[in-house]
């Protein structure tokens, strides 16, 4: 199967061997940030620096003249990624023998929310995630859609793959995290992302739905949980079955608007991969989706496997002769990978029906995770 590491453009920029190392490890492509949320990044190998930090959400290439007078628009990066650094990287990534794939982080941006509190999801208690720009709101539809076209189609990109197009909520490690006391589970963290913003208010009346009444309705499914009783099933309820139905609504008006705006903004034969899950109401970076849906409007999606494949099977269900469905690997062992289990996590995903792989993440990934990413594809070829 066709493979591709992801990377920062700082894992290349400064870093003239960086090309030549990447290339020993017998992929074929590089998934290459071109716009990404704040960070704190190790580059093991890097001959200038160890840290980066991405001190906010930020474009990797300079924001180009559409942007100009609009109240919503990308942040050009600092001295992290300055420039067109995203360029830089993949030029020479591409002299290297890459196919260059940019990488798109939509709707997770918490220096948008900081600015501009109206645009971001407000939970049942009243409480505003400034991490989080709610998609229902049709300015922040018309930037993401602005965004997607612009950071997708950089010079040299054959592909894009776009993060975090649906739903945000609940889920982000923001700042220094202090959430992890009370386990919410799925059910928790899908109730915790509910938004109460005026759009979305809005939106629950037109279904039928007291907004006053549904807050507290969450509110009140939410005790059993902060008493110590988390839950991966939503209650059995109307509520839960109405706000599912609108969300999803939002979510594929959003990603099919995305979608075409990348393709009329590029040429023939770029492909467009959304990263997603098949659990309708999960939200966060792989947001989820209709998996028949995604699989008619994008080429194909880019499915978490870092807990096991079972995500794939619901996609490739789906698929169509020529859509990708690559199976994201973890081979950070740091980070919860095994990379030094790739050949059975690969075959698994095969087994149901990945047709291409994905490898996270190179540029973070230590001497040895990468021995062993090398290891396999010598071995594999």
């Amino acid at each position: 199967m066709k493979a591709s590491v992801f990377l920062y453009p700082w894992d290349v920029v400064g870093d003239p061997d960086a090309p030549r190392r990447l290339a020993g490890l017998g992929v074929e492509q590089v998934t290459l940030a071109s716009a990404y949320h704040s960070t704190r990044a190790v580059t093991p190998r890097h001959p200038r620096h160890r840290i980066v930090t991405a001190e906010y959400a930020a474009v990797l290439y300079p924001p180009g003249e559409r942007w100009r007078g609009r109240r919503l628009r990308p942040y050009a990066a600092g001295d992290w990624a300055p420039g067109d650094a995203y360029a830089e990287a993949a030029e020479a990534l591409a002299g290297a023998g890459f196919e260059v794939h940019s990488w798109v982080v939509l709707a997770h941006n918490s220096r948008l929310g900081a600015e501009y509190p109206d645009v971001c999801v407000v939970n049942a208690y009243g409480d505003r995630y400034p991490w989080a720009p709610c998609i229902a709101q049709p300015a922040t539809r018309a930037y993401l859609v602005e965004l997607a076209a612009e950071a997708a189609v950089r010079p040299g990109a054959r592909g894009t793959e776009l993060e975090s197009c649906g739903w945000y909520g609940f889920a982000h490690l923001n700042a220094h995290d202090k959430t992890g006391g009370v386990a919410l589970g799925d059910a928790g963290q899908y109730l915790m992302s509910l938004c109460f913003c005026p759009v979305c208010r809005g939106g629950y009346e037109e279904s039928g739905l007291d907004p006053d009444e549904l807050a507290g309705l969450v509110r009140a499914a939410l005790e059993p949980v902060w008493a110590g009783g988390a839950s991966d099933r939503l209650p059995d309820a109307d509520w839960v079955r109405v706000t599912l139905g609108y969300r999803s609504r939002v979510a594929r008006e959003l990603q099919e608007a995305v979608v075409a705006a990348v393709r009329a903004a590029a040429d023939g034969g770029f492909r467009v991969l959304l990263h997603a899950d098949p659990v309708a109401y999960h939200c966060g970076a792989n947001a989820g989706v209709d998996p028949a849906h995604v699989m008619a409007v994008a080429d194909g999606v880019v499915v978490p496997c870092a807990g096991g494949a079972g995500l794939v099977g619901p996609f490739a269900e789906s698929a169509g002769a020529a859509s990708v469905v690559a199976a994201n690997l973890t081979v950070v062992s740091g980070m919860g990978g095994r990379p030094d289990s790739l050949a059975q996590d690969v075959a698994r995903a095969a087994d149901l029906g990945a047709t291409e792989l994905r490898l996270y993440h190179a540029g973070l990934a230590s001497n040895a995770d990468l021995d062993a990413v090398r290891k396999f594809f010598c071995q594999k070829h």
